[in-house]
């Protein structure tokens, strides 16, 4: 290896300007046929380049050639497989993986620490070492062998530990010694020499150094003469300055004096700027002018000047007791009796707007007594804003009695809501009793069954009212449909126009009812001041009301949001709304249980507009209450006809024909489509739609199981074609998989009856080919059933003789007015049955014609008619009939 390293450095890296420091002998994994030496190299000039050279001897092994080299600031890691066992292969990450096999796991490790050392020495990023042993990463790499070059240093250890030692000189001390060198033409070839002489300058630097320090002793002196002087100057000073202070004393003594009379004076200017400043605070805060007190006396509360004025002076009352007083004004006589004064005021003033209010509200409810008369046409409800717009005026005042007196408050909610309700109750009975008599019918009608009273009041009873529904439908056109027959009268009865006037009357109401009670909400926040959540903070008057009063204050505000409170006000005051449109909507329920319809669809629009408005809100949540109760009357419908569904009766005599629950789902579909058009309750459309098509689909098949008079077959052809024309023409998205299923029963059912019927004309015929093809099942060759004695060409052309041309058309005849009887006229199903008869007789016939050929070759044995001649009678029976 030593010869190898001289070589290598002779040859290789002298001329290149590089060192030779560590060298390991490897081969590729895998393929260690192929040797080669990696070397790791540094440069010889700055800044200092380090390398690791892959050589290989040449092909015909006379020198030694470089092949690849890598900077060491590329490689990333160093794999040496394992750290405590004797492993000579280890890898190289540079950009690819290089996988080496060392000669020696000792020339391995030594190469790995000398890469480790140069890592260490020369890079910034550090290479990571994996799998190697701790203690070889500690040690430098152990010299091997002196460089062949003549160096004195071992190239991978000596030469590293001068390293160690080496510091750089700066370019100063560079261009020194440069200039010495210069000077001195033997500094390079004779070193010895050139030092010696460097020695004997710095002594004589040296003694010159010290004959010039000897030298500074006499001025030393001169400078410790000086600073003697300058002393005693300094101590000259300090006694004039001290008799200067002695003068000065004199003069503090005097000042001090003065200052103490100036602090005197001052500190009396302040007090008297002070006690000014009180006085004029409790003047201006607490005084209340004359005419606010007596606006506050004897205000007038009817005109709208006198209520202006009676607002500023409870303001500035309110203003007056809400003063923050500073420590001690409490204990002023005249702030006492200012206090008790404003007390007064307030209290005087608080009733005199309490009782006028009461008088209002009172007025209000019993002297507006709203009659319908004028409203009737129309179906409105009468508007409240002129009285909104009146008792607005006072809102500031409810306002001020709110954080005033709570209790008087309190009062005159409870009297408002009182009242009101009173006022409502009469105004929307009235109403829902002349919707109801729009319903049911005209007046003249419902006065014969106890509909009357100048206010539209209802004195019948609901069976009236049914009784009354039926009379005034039952000369409208008649729609018969057991689907629609429902509840104690029959819906059937009622057409389109009925259930667009129901709808019309259904949507008035609930028009009316929301502006309604959207006003009064409004009103009431307004009025009683409920838009803010109050805080007990915010009655507190001041320091001297009493502490029962405040604390009774805040524990009822504490006890509910403003929200609450107006909720509980419109639950009182519209009470009877919700229990007026329960009353409407099972009267529409009981006229036609179709009206659950319209009433879900307008329900839930509504309910969906209030909720958008307010989602807590009195109005959202009555009428979120009443839509349960339509989605309930809604799948009762459903349940309805469901259940009519399984209780359809067939009569055994006559044919079945399109069944009742068929149309009348096709009539609901319409209608529902109608109605559902741009609904936001869609879902429950169509999950109504999957229940009742299921239902419809069991029961078309119960039918048909039971039917006597008419088959199976013609049942569930004719019923799943009707079901699936209404489908395709509804285009109903939810249903398009039972559509699917509807053609597919109709196709099939078709089918079977089409080869069911055609048994019929060629009966013998038929069994006789069915022997033929049980026999070749039977594996009879087809050339030899003719030798079978039952087969053969002689019972074959009897059995052909049986059915001429005239006998095959007469049969076909017969099945066509079979076929006839069998099938409904409303489903216009004749034609393509017995087109495809035709098709499956004419296949039959090629069958037939195909056996003949293959099992009687030769025998020149046909049928008696040609398929011109089927196509023929086919085509003048379906023109006969």
């Amino acid at each position: 290896m030593t010869a190898i390293k001289h070589a290598l450095q002779r040859d290789i890296f002298t001329p290149n300007d590089e060192r030779l420091l560590g060298i390991v002998n490897v081969c590729k994994a895998g393929k260690k046929k192929k040797n080669c030496f990696l070397c790791a190299t540094v440069t010889t000039e700055r800044p200092v380049q380090v390398k690791v050279v892959k050589v290989k001897k040449s092909d015909k092994g006379d020198f030694y050639k470089r092949q690849v080299a890598w900077e060491l600031r590329d490689l990333t890691m160093v794999d040496a497989k394992d750290a405590n066992k004797e492993n000579p292969e280890f890898d190289l990450h540079f950009e690819k993986v290089y996988k080496w096999v060392a000669s020696s796991t000792a020339e391995k490790n030594s190469f790995i620490s000398c890469i480790w050392k140069l890592n260490q020495r020369y890079l910034r990023k550090k290479v990571e070492f994996v799998n190697v042993s701790s203690q070889l990463l500690e040690e430098l790499p152990k010299a091997e062998e002196s460089v062949p070059s003549g160096e004195s240093q071992s190239v991978t250890g000596g030469d590293e530990d001068s390293l160690d030692d080496y510091q750089e000189l700066n370019a100063r001390e560079e261009q020194d010694i440069e200039s010495m060198m210069e000077v001195c033409e033997y500094a390079i070839s004779n070193a010895e020499a050139f030092a010696e002489k460097l020695a004997s300058e710095l002594q004589v630097l040296d003694g010159a150094n010290i004959h010039s320090i000897m030298a500074s002793e006499k001025q030393v002196n001169i400078l410790m003469q000086l600073l003697d002087e300058a002393l005693a100057e300094v101590d000259t000073i300090e006694g004039k300055l001290s008799s200067y202070e002695e003068m000065l004393q004199s003069v503090k003594d005097q000042m001090d004096q003065i200052s103490q009379s100036n602090r005197l004076i001052q500190l009396s200017n302040t007090n008297n700027m002070r006690l000014l400043e009180e006085i004029d605070f409790l003047v201006n805060y607490m005084d209340l002018s004359k005419g606010h007190i007596r606006a506050l006396q004897d205000g007038d509360l009817s005109s709208p000047k006198g209520i202006e004025a009676c607002i500023n002076a409870s303001e500035a009352l309110l203003q007056c007791m809400n003063v923050a007083l500073r420590p001690g004004h409490d204990r002023l006589m005249a702030v006492k009796q200012q206090h008790q004064l404003f007390a007064e005021l307030r209290d005087h003033f608080a009733r005199r707007l309490t009782n006028h209010l009461n008088n209002v509200f009172v007025h209000q409810g019993h002297d507006q007594t709203s009659s319908l008369t004028q409203h009737a046409a129309e179906l409105t409800l009468p508007k409240h804003n002129p009285l909104h717009r009146d008792l607005l005026r006072y809102a500031k005042l409810m306002e001020w009695l709110k954080v005033t007196q709570w209790e008087k408050y309190e009062g005159l909610m409870a009297t408002y809501v009182e009242y009101m309700a009173r006022l409502y109750e009469r105004e929307i009975k009235d109403f829902f009793e002349v919707a109801k008599l729009k319903m049911v019918g005209t007046s003249k009608e419902g006065k014969k069954f106890g509909l009357h009273g100048s206010s539209g009041k209802l004195t019948g009873s609901t069976s009236s009212l049914n009784k009354l529904a039926v009379q005034t439908s039952n000369s409208r056109r008649s729609q018969s449909s057991s689907l629609l027959d429902m509840g104690n009268m029959s819906a059937s009865d009622l057409d389109v126009a009925d259930r667009t006037k129901f709808d019309k009357i259904f949507e008035q109401v609930l028009s009316e009812l929301e502006p309604l009670c959207l006003a009064e909400q409004d009103f009431i926040s307004k009025f009683f001041k409920l838009q803010h959540v109050p805080t007990g903070e915010g009655h507190e008057v001041d320091g001297n009301l009493p502490s029962r009063q405040v604390a009774a204050g805040e524990h009822r505000h504490s006890m509910s949001s403003d929200k609450e409170v107006v909720r509980h006000m419109m639950n009182k005051i519209f009470q009877s709304i919700e229990i007026e449109l329960n009353n409407l909507i099972a009267l529409g329920d009981k006229m036609d249980s179709f009206h659950s319809l319209y009433m879900l669809v307008k329900m839930s629009h509504h309910v969906w507009t209030a909720e958008n408005v307010d989602p807590a809100s009195y109005l959202s949540t009555t009428l979120g209450n009443v839509l349960v109760t339509v989605k309930r009357n809604f799948d009762k419908c459903i349940s309805t006809q469901i259940k009519q569904m399984e209780e359809v009766k067939i009569s055994k005599k006559t044919k079945v024909g399109i069944l009742p629950f068929v149309t009348g789902f096709e009539e609901f579909a319409e209608l529902a489509e109608t109605i559902f058009r741009s609904a936001e309750r869609r879902g429950d459309l169509d999950k109504a739609y999957v229940k009742l098509i299921k239902a419809v689909y069991f029961n078309v098949e119960k039918v048909a199981n039971e039917s006597q008079k008419t088959p199976r077959d013609v049942v569930m052809m004719e019923n799943f074609h009707h079901i699936f024309s209404t489908l395709s023409r509804l285009k109903i998205s939810c249903l398009e998989a039972e559509r699917r299923e509807a053609k597919q029963k109709y196709t099939e059912h078709l089918q079977a009856y089409v080869i069911n019927s055609l048994g019929q004309p060629l009966e013998k015929l038929n069994h006789f080919f069915e022997g033929v093809e049980a026999r070749v099942a039977q594996g009879v060759r087809e050339e030899e059933v003719g030798y079978q004695l039952a087969f053969n060409k002689q019972e074959l052309r009897k059995v052909i003789k049986e059915y001429p041309g005239k006998e095959v058309k007469k049969g076909l005849d017969n099945l066509y007015k079979k076929v006839d009887k069998h099938l409904c006229e409303d489903e216009n199903l004749l034609q393509v049955v017995w087109h495809s008869m035709q098709d499956e007789f004419i296949c039959q016939y090629k069958h037939f014609q195909g056996l003949i050929d293959r099992c009687y070759p030769g025998s020149g044995i046909t049928m008696d008619f040609t398929i011109q001649d089927i196509l023929e009678y086919f085509s003048s029976i379906a023109q006969s009939h």
